[in-house]
């Protein structure tokens, strides 16, 4: 199968590019290696899948998006490029506004013209907002984003079901929730703690504490897309997350555990645009697909403590 991932040298993006050439599918890996985090991290994960096909450019340039999906013409596209996170939404929204609004439409443009078998799209589980019914689900409300992010990623959703509805394009949306892991983005917080503990700094812990994630290891996100893109839809959204959401001060306490070094705690009032609890329901991934993610954080925070560790040349 050919395969068109966009955002291939992102941390999602990497994983599933090394995962979809080792079962023998032919990849078009397209980034525009923005700056947002150190673009070094984002070259070496590129190291990792070098049997990828791989072209610099920004989808946010329709003709440079057109022009490599007319010549590769794939069999499927998984869209993970975009602008990430939602505190520096706040202080640059020009670039989610291209990156995940802008160039989303181009993509829809490039697979109206010429289908894929499937479009699998990212979106997030911060859509759901402040919404205090848990777990989340699928057919809860998503109205009222609290972050411009949380806004594209909805707005994604509505752009893909209405080319779904008139065009017929086959697609589907993610919403992932809290995704780490080896390979890791430096802004979230597996990163982050890790290396304010290794370094002996004090972690700055938000809303005192009192929060609670659905921490998702990158295998299980990688395993469970990949079955998607293998099970086109005319339109679904899926959850996918670990449905085990943890306590801020506990997921500290494995991570302390996993680096073998004690954490120093700047407790912190809520920002702006956060959520202080995500807990997915995965029923509806696990009946259409046979799979829901399951990895233990303890176990999946072992194996990024490694990588951290070795990557970052803390002995």
């Amino acid at each position: 199968m050919k395969v068109l991932l966009t955002g291939a040298a992102g941390f999602i993006g990497m994983h599933c590019a090394a995962r979809l050439l080792e079962r023998g599918d032919e990849v078009l890996g397209v980034d525009n290696l923005s700056d947002y985090y150190p673009v070094e991290l984002k070259r070496d994960r590129l190291e990792r899948v070098q049997a990828m096909r791989f072209e610099e450019l920004d989808i946010a340039n329709a003709a440079a998006l057109r022009a490599a999906y007319e010549a590769f013409r794939p069999d499927a596209v998984l869209h993970l490029a975009a602008q990430p996170g939602v505190r520096y939404s706040i202080e640059n929204p020009a670039a989610y506004i291209d990156a995940n609004i802008v160039g989303f439409a181009n993509l829809l443009e490039c697979c109206r013209h010429a289908p894929p078998g499937n479009l699998v799209f990212a979106s997030s589980s911060s859509v759901y907002g402040s919404n205090p019914r848990l777990p989340w689900q699928e057919s809860d409300e998503v109205d009222h984003p609290v972050s411009l992010y949380a806004a594209t990623k909805k707005s994604n959703e509505l752009m893909a079901h209405v080319y779904s509805h008139l065009h017929g394009l086959r697609c589907t949306g993610l919403r992932y929730f809290t995704v780490y892991g080896p390979w890791g983005r430096p802004d979230m917080s597996p990163v982050l703690f890790a290396r304010a503990i290794m370094e002996g700094r004090a972690i700055r812990v938000f809303n005192h504490g009192d929060m609670e994630r659905d921490f998702t290891y990158i295998d299980d996100i990688v395993e469970g897309t990949l079955r998607v893109l293998g099970r086109p839809q005319r339109y679904a959204i899926y959850n996918i997350g670990n449905h085990a959401p943890v306590r801020l001060l506990d997921y500290i306490a494995l991570l302390e555990q996993a680096l073998g070094k004690k954490a120093e705690l700047d407790l912190q009032p809520m920002q702006p645009g956060d959520v202080k609890a995500t807990y997915a329901d995965t029923s509806a991934l696990r009946d259409a697909v046979g799979f829901a993610p399951s990895t233990p954080l303890e176990t999946g925070l072992a194996r990024f403590a490694a990588w951290f560790k070795d990557y970052y040349r803390f002995s």
